[in-house]
């Protein structure tokens, strides 16, 4: 659709209460008092009334009730570019990002995700292996490529720690399996891996990883051997070297943790869970054609 001209706060505003006043004078209010209610004239509302509405005015009022209700349903996850695609996607529109930056400062909506960063201790390896996976961050088939790597919890109140392990497809940026639990040990990550290999039984992929302790025994290059894969390691201090799974892990947090508060670490499991669910099923990616993860792995299929 085409843009024409800049949208006010004023008159949204207008808009929407006018409407107000709609809505409850067909409930059988008098307009007199929502109006006072509303700190608005009776005048101007009855001249609106009368008032042909610019296409664009409409447009603009429509936008900002999509706006306001992807907030909510989203828990204000969405910045201005996910919100374009993501009113695009469910409405068959085309509107551009610069449209809809200008809407969401018009209401006062912004994302409240924030980024913060997480610091890592190393320990010794047993056995490393070649990073042969070389930031080619591109797959052309599903569990062609995996990642995987381990990241903490910790909230107010509780002394111990929430560790989630998870595996990440390249070709659809999928979880493909993952583990919660208290400790951060072996068989976080083994039981994870076996719940991975028994999930898709014919899966070849290269294996990368950092250089966790998980990750550099011998117990768990066997496990890698047996099950027909390769072992790729991320170099020492280049945490971009697994940038995709680093980068999942960021917006995990951001989106579902940081500014949150939980009663306790199993609400706080709970609640990864069904995030994971929801970045899997339901959220929205642009490099993979706007649609969820596991849509654009249907779709390929």
């Amino acid at each position: 659709m085409k843009e024409e001209g800049k949208v006010t706060v004023t008159k949204v505003r207008q808009l929407a209460e006018y409407q107000t006043v709609d809505y409850y004078r067909e409930k059988g209010y008098p307009v007199k008092l929502i109006c006072e209610v509303l700190n608005i004239s009776r005048s101007s509302y009855y001249k609106n009334k009368k008032r042909i509405t610019p296409e664009k005015e409409n447009q603009d009022l429509l936008l900002c009730m999509l706006i306001s209700e992807y907030h909510l349903t989203f828990d204000g996850i969405l910045g201005y570019r996910n919100m374009a695609m993501y009113i695009n996607k469910f409405n068959s529109t085309n509107f551009s990002e610069s449209y809809i930056y200008r809407l969401m400062k018009v209401l006062g909506v912004s994302s409240r995700v924030k980024r913060k960063k997480v610091n890592r201790k190393t320990i010794m390896p047993e056995y490393t292996g070649e990073n042969i996976l070389a930031r080619n961050f591109t797959a052309t088939r599903p569990n062609e490529k995996w990642l995987t790597d381990v990241t903490e919890f910790k909230i107010p109140g509780e002394n111990r720690k929430l560790y989630l392990s998870a595996i990440k497809d390249l070709y659809d940026n999928s979880i493909v399996e993952y583990e919660i639990s208290y400790r951060n040990n072996n068989k976080l990550v083994f039981k994870m891996f076996d719940r991975a290999i028994e999930s898709n039984p014919d899966a070849k992929p290269l294996f990368h990883s950092d250089r966790g302790f998980q990750y550099t025994n011998k117990t768990f290059k066997r496990k890698l051997e047996e099950a027909g894969m390769t072992q790729s390691m991320s170099r020492v201090g280049k945490c971009i070297d697994n940038g995709p799974m680093e980068s999942f892990f960021g917006t995990l947090k951001s989106e579902m943790f940081h500014d949150k508060k939980f009663k306790s670490l199993e609400e706080l499991k709970e609640n990864i869970e069904q995030y994971i669910k929801f970045y899997n099923e339901v959220r929205l990616q642009k490099g993979l054609g706007c649609m969820s993860p596991l849509e654009y792995r249907n779709q390929a299929s």
